[in-house]
């Protein structure tokens, strides 16, 4: 059946699915309220509302019949193409009627998913005018996003390119005129966003420019992974049109100025805006233009210090309103070094420990540790927090302490000094270091405590997040510098090291110790504490690294009992998701049939290591980027399953964190969840790199373990 022009009659008011047409009503935000914004442009020259038409009952049926038609899967797909362009046709003048309609949007939706590339444009053309009013309703919107959704498959097409850019440039002269009742919309800002992403040639939906998760910026934060701005992602882009997205991001800019203070704090506004920033991160030019209006002023008195201070106390007061902030985190990581130094020296400074102390001001303030630039901006920050530890920790902003110590790992400053503040800060002189690792394992416990001399550890409470990022981050330094941690860690009592061992968070600690540059025998000592337990924590899924760990740091004797312990419970261990990389890993099988081999294989590989350290420096106080680089290289199977296994170990971990998870800043900022991507950042090294895979050629027992190595080192 070929669906061509509409039927002449129809029902009168009803479409054949019984719903009753809404009555000729002006525009509104999709809930039956008028649009908020609007109250915005009081002095502005604001858009006549769009009367919205009543639908007629013959179009009404004619759309039903075709929504019945695709029900009934009687289109094959070459007639699918003809009926939606039909289809469309008979939608041309009506656009925003039926695609603001709660049932016929759903109807048009299908159409413009299967009709070809000449009917989606002409109907975007002919909807070009009232776009903004079809993007703020609630089904408008969904219409607005399959068309973009559907524009995006054919932006590869180069004869395609010409048509689509200058549909879209019809929209776009549209939206700049006046943009900002659609930025403070909750449907229309969605859309907007998705333009932008359209624009620069980002899939659409996008999570990296449609708000990255929480774990993703906490794990770029503390060094655990590079920033997924960074060049922009570029071998992830689609054609784009950057002239349109120039042109629409200072459009708006220049419409918007007036209201900027609006914009600000409004939700809506605030996610576009962040959006607009991510897809210019590396554009200088328009960065440097558009990031002072954001902030009230222009680039010359922000960089000369003259921007009215009463604007500048505001503008730092906003940075304590959830929107802003928010934006701000983005604005701090985008911005050209130049204006990053002018906002940490003109608009910042004498006010980091005041917007630290607030609940939505403190992630301003990471964002701005964590892309400091050099080691004089970190001097100025130093300066301000340095001191503040114990203070922050009180008030729940152990995320700053997180990224500030990341902060000063990576730039290599105020390192001993940032150990030795963290130490004074859950402790006194007076006391043994002893303490120290299961106050921050326990941070909220321990600051929450009125009687602090008095507190001891916790039993069966859950270990902190941050606390537990703060002490991987910690055992990353030298081990001179954190011999109080070592004391400590390997003070714990059997017990205590047994339920860090089972707690995700606690045992991400453990391994971090174990990685770290400590001595052999440091690490021993802690390990012997776990005996007897290895193999229930092998069967748990977080306990196996920690197994493996605590295997590549043990000597022959103390392997053996690990492989003892789970050889025991091989077959329950064999059942679980991590059990058979385990097993292989720690040869197992060969253990139970052939032990002497195993024995003998085992101290081959030890055997090979000491030479390898006696050849190039047996020093344990050298780089821990070469002790991770061995205890990788001794694992046989390939790195890819174990970081699989890990990522849904992370993943629960992730699923229950808050970069500052006290109290009060729960109250202070809900939805400003920061989940927790804890993962091993194995450094590497090009000499030692060459080093190793020279010395595993002439030395390893068995070419199959050589090759396993290489492709482990990316040799």
């Amino acid at each position: 059946m070929k669906m061509g022009k509409k039927a002449k009659k129809g029902n009168s008011g009803f479409d054949d699915n019984g719903y009753k047409k809404n009555v000729t009503s002006q525009v509104t935000d999709g809930t039956g309220k008028f649009k908020k914004s609007f109250k915005h442009h009081q002095n502005s020259d604001s858009q006549a509302p769009v009367i919205r038409k009543q639908v007629e009952p013959e179009t009404a049926k004619y759309f039903s019949e075709i929504a019945n038609l695709f029900e009934s899967q009687g289109v094959d797909v070459e007639e699918r193409s003809v009926i939606c362009g039909n289809a469309l046709e008979e939608a041309r003048g009506k656009e925003f009627e039926l695609a603001t309609d709660y049932i016929i949007s759903n109807t048009l939706q299908t159409l413009l998913d299967g009709c070809n590339l000449d009917n989606l444009c002409s109907f975007l053309r002919g909807c070009a005018n009232i776009f903004p009013a079809i993007a703020m309703d609630r089904s408008g919107s969904h219409v607005a996003e399959t068309a973009f959704k559907s524009l995006a498959r054919h932006v590869q097409d180069t004869e395609a390119y010409t048509i689509i850019e200058d549909t879209l440039k019809m929209i776009c002269k549209v939206i700049v005129v006046n943009p900002l009742d659609l930025i403070c919309n909750c449907y229309g800002s969605h859309v907007l966003r998705s333009l932008l992403c359209l624009c620069k040639g980002v899939p659409l939906g996008s999570p990296e420019f449609h708000g990255a998760k929480g774990s993703k910026v906490l794990a770029e934060r503390l060094n655990l992974k590079v920033s997924h701005l960074d060049g922009n992602d570029s071998q992830h882009l689609q054609q784009g049109f950057p002239s349109l997205l120039k042109f629409l991001v200072s459009g708006m800019m220049n419409c918007t100025k007036e209201d900027m203070k609006t914009l600000q704090v409004d939700q809506y506004s605030s996610l576009v805006l962040q959006t607009a920033l991510k897809l210019l991160a590396g554009n200088d030019q328009e960065l440097l233009h558009i990031i002072p209006v954001l902030l009230g002023c222009n680039k010359e008195n922000l960089a000369e210090g003259k921007f009215d201070m009463i604007v500048a106390g505001e503008t730092v007061e906003s940075m304590k309103e959830p929107a802003f902030s928010h934006l701000m985190e983005v604005i701090l990581e985008v911005a050209p070094e130049s204006l990053y130094n002018d906002m940490l020296t003109k608009l910042l400074k004498n006010s980091l420990f005041e917007l630290s102390s607030h609940p939505c001001g403190n992630f301003v303030v990471q964002a701005l540790i964590s892309h400091a630039r050099t080691k004089d901006q970190m001097d100025l920050i130093w300066e301000e927090l340095g001191l503040k530890f114990a203070d922050l920790f009180g008030m729940g902003r152990s995320g700053v302490i997180a990224s500030l110590i990341a902060a000063c790992q990576r730039l290599q400053t105020h390192e001993y000094k940032c150990c030795e503040a963290l130490a004074t800060a859950v402790g006194s002189k007076n006391e043994t270091s002893k303490f120290i690792v299961p106050r921050i394992l326990f941070l909220e416990s321990y600051f929450s405590y009125e009687d602090k001399s008095s507190w001891s550890w916790p039993g069966g409470a859950k270990m902190h997040v941050m606390g537990s990022l703060i002490l991987q981050a910690i055992f990353k330094f030298q081990s001179e510098w954190i011999q109080p941690y070592i004391l400590s860690i390997t003070s714990m009592d059997a017990e205590h090291v047994l339920e860090a061992a089972q707690d995700a968070r606690g045992a991400r600690v453990i391994e971090a110790f174990l990685a770290s540059d400590a001595s052999t025998k440091q690490k021993r000592r802690l390990v012997v504490k776990l005996r007897g337990h290895f193999g229930e924590l092998a069967i748990n899924l977080s306990g196996s690294f920690t197994v493996e760990r605590c295997f590549n740091a043990g000597n022959l004797s103390l392997r053996e009992a690990i492989a003892s312990e789970l050889l025991a419970v091989r077959t329950e261990l064999s059942k679980t998701k991590q059990g058979p990389h385990l097993l292989r890993t720690l040869d197992i099988d060969r253990y139970a049939t052939k032990p002497d081999q195993w024995r003998s294989k085992q101290a081959s590989k030890q055997s090979a290591y000491n030479e390898f350290f006696v050849a190039f420096g047996s020093s344990e106080s050298k780089s821990t980027k070469r002790n991770k680089l061995l205890y990788n290289a001794s694992m046989d199977t390939s790195e890819h399953e174990e970081l699989n296994i890990k990522k849904d170990i992370d993943g629960s971990l992730i699923s229950t964190s808050v970069v500052d998870d006290t109290s009060s800043e729960k109250k202070g900022r809900k939805k400003r969840k920061r989940d927790v991507a804890s993962e091993d950042a194995v450094g590497s090294n090009k000499a030692i790199e060459k080093a190793v895979k020279n010395f595993l050629s002439s030395s390893a027992p068995d070419k199959k373990r050589h090759n396993a190595s290489k492709q482990r080192l990316n040799i």
